[in-house]
């Protein structure tokens, strides 16, 4: 007995090390994950002011994703396809829901209202995580995860410049709700790793039933569909089309969800999904860049409380010996 306790000591030592280098290391993927999903709104318009419908740039957006990704997902797999047949409706599901669900949703509710408003509806998906957490695992969220989540919520108010009022329509703010309800969805299933399924199989597999059903939502003209071959102007520098559309397609949707996926997987998904936020704080950064919109002070004042909220929520988060089986909260 002397002997174990003798081996064993070492690795219970190391095992707070371990969880904060698992932390360390979600936070990266978490932050740079969010960080590539924000370069795809000024990509993305970009395409559209040279002719491109949002719903042709974003079907074509995850259709390159899911071909970036199938060679180096089947090789993530190493010849286990029994994982997949076994996964095969939670990966479906999550394509269905999280991707393109979540797209449709999203388009028809900026077709109503303002984009920050949906944005901003959409993106307190990480409440309802919250909540779902609560229900599913009987973890009440502490009091500093409370405040936590209200600072970061009014970050976001903030980031997306709202407070100057901003037009409802009772129509929108049921499709915004919707996608808010399909980002839950992504955050719940990207953190579960209970299935065993490499994160990249999954974001591959969910790229290819999303865009395949975007694809279809587009030929039955759900979303529209128009797509040109016109010079696409970044930056003040004019780029031929084919360019941007595949970096919207490999960076800030192929590449992005694998880290995010990732990030999920080691922060939890109630923790992952409030670091996500920061995809607004650089959404305004690389406007500021590539299209030259300036941010305004209040929102770089919402990117700080953002940042103090999603601190509040690490803090809230209980010890990793009160987490539920598996690590962290999924």
């Amino acid at each position: 007995m002397t002997l174990v306790s003798h081996v064993m000591a070492p690795l219970a030592d190391d095992s707070p090390r371990v969880a904060a280098s698992r932390i360390a290391s979600g936070v990266w993927f978490a932050v740079t994950g969010a960080a590539s999903f924000a370069m795809s709104g000024p990509l993305a318009k970009g395409l559209i002011e040279a002719g491109w419908s949002a719903g042709a740039a974003v079907t074509a957006r995850v259709l390159i994703a899911a071909a970036v990704l199938a060679i180096p997902a089947v090789m993530s797999l190493r010849g286990r396809w029994h994982l997949v047949r076994r996964n095969a409706l939670m990966i479906v599901a999550y394509g269905l829901i999280a991707v393109a669900a979540c797209q449709l949703a999203f388009f028809n509710a900026v077709d109503r209202m303002q984009v920050g408003v949906a944005l901003l509806i959409e993106f307190t998906c990480p409440v309802l995580v919250l909540l779902w957490v609560w229900w599913r695992h009987q973890q009440r969220p502490s009091r500093l995860t409370a405040t936590g989540a209200v600072l970061a919520i009014g970050g976001l108010v903030l980031v997306l410049d709202l407070t100057s009022g901003a037009r409802l329509d009772p129509v929108g703010i049921v499709w915004a709700f919707a996608a808010m309800v399909c980002a839950a969805v992504y955050w719940i299933v990207s953190a579960d790793e209970d299935n065993g399924l490499p994160g990249i199989a999954l974001a591959a597999g969910g790229m290819t039933f999303g865009g395949i059903a975007l694809l279809a939502a587009g030929f039955v003209g759900v979303i529209p569909f128009r797509a040109t071959t016109e010079n696409v102007k970044l930056a003040g520098t004019t780029f031929d089309w084919w360019l941007p559309l595949l970096v919207l397609g490999a960076l800030t949707a192929g590449l992005a969800y694998v880290l995010s996926i990732e990030g999920s997987r080691r922060l939890g998904s109630r923790l992952g999904s409030f670091v996500g936020l920061v995809e607004a704080v650089f959404g305004v950064l690389f406007a500021w860049l590539l299209l030259s919109e300036a941010p305004q002070p209040i929102q770089l004042l919402g990117g700080v409380l953002i940042l103090l909220g999603v601190i509040g929520v690490k803090l809230g988060e209980p010890p990793v010996s009160e987490a539920p089986p598996g690590g962290a909260t999924p």
